[in-house]
């Protein structure tokens, strides 16, 4: 730069440090256009979904992740400063029409790769957590469940004699759920059961961590308040009718049939060959069957007036206050009725956006921390808490029976109130 000061000798010093001065700021200026601008953009956090998104459950899953965008669109996609973004995750295959251990395995380990991945609401099937759970629990990813119900997943003593610790080798908590866990709905189930008039039971199972899960539950509890249970057996969910079976099990005369498993291990098929050989008894399932696909599976012929649904919570239709609130915007919104899941999504989001305010840093430890924290959440569901393993303080289930090719609300049910009056 001297040279421009050797073609001006006879100007002042204080002229030429004018000079230098506007042709350094010009210099700068140059520079910064160049740069990228700093300080606009808020910084983004992630929360992703793993369910399985083909197969039967679909109906389901889709309304769950309506609910979840629902929830952020209540804020904008804005929480304590930050911008949220969502991806929903397929944890299934075409090959096997509903979740796959390879799938949910892929899922996880991406999020955990994802430095802006804080959230993993997931999963649908209590054997796909068992698959993702021990992974984000080490690189210290917050999963919210809207669905798991197996109860070797959180509850000790309940399970395998290995969990729930299996599933949290770093020795913390990362993993909360929101719907009641199956020792509540096994036991609700066989209590239902008995005050149906019910004395003899034959149950079946899926083999699959959930569906022998509640399975065992409801055939523990059932002999305790003194119904006989007949056999219990595990059914190939793959195969394609269950008429040997079914002719074995008329010949006992139960007086009903209890299957432990969803719409995508064959519930449907049951109720099928259930009437394809004549027998009458009564047929109960899980909350893994509280979906339209279960119907349309079974056949609504084959399931008027003798098939029996139990559900953590009460249906859509009869939520009060928030919950009413979310189904009239949802109906609204998608100009359907959600599906019995939708609602778990939607506080699943909920209780995310409520981690993150919390604990207003992104930071995966910290917000695991304020979900822990998280008491008398006021949601769609009513006022509840987190326990000390996680699992939601809601207690309160709900008996549904098929008639005309649809659900219908019979009656709420806790351990007190499904014991014989």
């Amino acid at each position: 730069m001297n040279h421009l000061f050797q073609r001006w000798p006879r100007l002042g010093r204080d002229r030429r440090s004018v000079i230098f001065f506007v042709l350094l700021l010009f210099l700068m200026g140059a520079s910064c256009s160049k740069r990228k601008p700093t300080g606009t953009a808020k910084e983004t956090i992630k929360i992703i979904s793993s369910l399985p998104m083909q197969g039967s459950a679909l109906a389901q899953t889709q309304s769950m992740v309506n609910g979840i965008k629902m929830a952020l669109e209540e804020v904008s996609y804005e929480i304590a400063g930050y911008k949220i973004v969502y991806e929903s995750w397929d944890d299934a295959t075409a090959t096997a029409g509903k979740w796959d251990s390879a799938e949910e395995a892929k899922n996880a380990n991406k999020a955990v790769r994802d430095p802006d991945i804080m959230i993993y609401i997931g999963t649908y099937n209590s054997g796909a957590a068992k698959i993702s759970m021990p992974i984000l629990n080490r690189a210290n990813v917050l999963m919210i469940s809207p669905a798991n119900t197996y109860v070797g997943l959180t509850k000790p003593g309940q399970g395998e004699s290995a969990e729930p610790a299996i599933y949290r080798p770093s020795g913390k908590i990362n993993y909360f759920r929101i719907v009641p866990a199956d020792d509540i709905q096994g036991i609700v189930g066989a209590e239902w059961a008995k005050k149906l008039g019910v004395k003899k039971v034959y149950i079946l199972d899926d083999r699959e961590l959930y569906g022998k899960g509640v399975a065992d539950v409801f055939e523990k509890h059932s002999r305790k308040i003194g119904l006989e249970v007949l056999g219990h057996e595990g059914i190939d969910p793959k195969a394609p009718e269950y008429k040997a079976l079914m002719t074995k099990i008329k010949a006992l005369n139960p007086d009903l049939i209890y299957f432990g498993g969803t719409t995508q291990t064959n519930g449907g098929q049951i109720a099928k060959d259930m009437k394809n050989v004549g027998l009458e008894a009564k047929y109960l399932v899980p909350d893994g069957c509280y979906e339209q696909a279960f119907i349309t599976a079974a056949g609504p012929e084959n399931l008027n007036g003798l098939t029996y649904v139990t559900f953590g919570g009460i249906p859509p239709e009869k939520l009060t206050g928030k919950g009413a609130e979310f189904y009239r915007r949802y109906k609204d919104k998608y100009q359907t009725a959600p599906e019995a899941y939708a609602v778990y999504g939607y506080e699943s989001a909920g209780v995310a956006l409520e981690s993150i305010r919390r604990a207003a840093r992104k930071d995966r430890p910290a917000i695991i921390e304020a979900c822990r924290q998280i008491k008398n959440f006021d949601g769609a569901l009513g006022l509840w808490s987190f326990d000390e393993n996680g699992d939601t303080s809601l207690t309160t289930m709900s008996g549904q029976i098929v008639r005309d090719g649809k659900f219908q609300f019979a009656e709420v049910l806790s351990i007190n109130s499904a014991a014989p009056q």
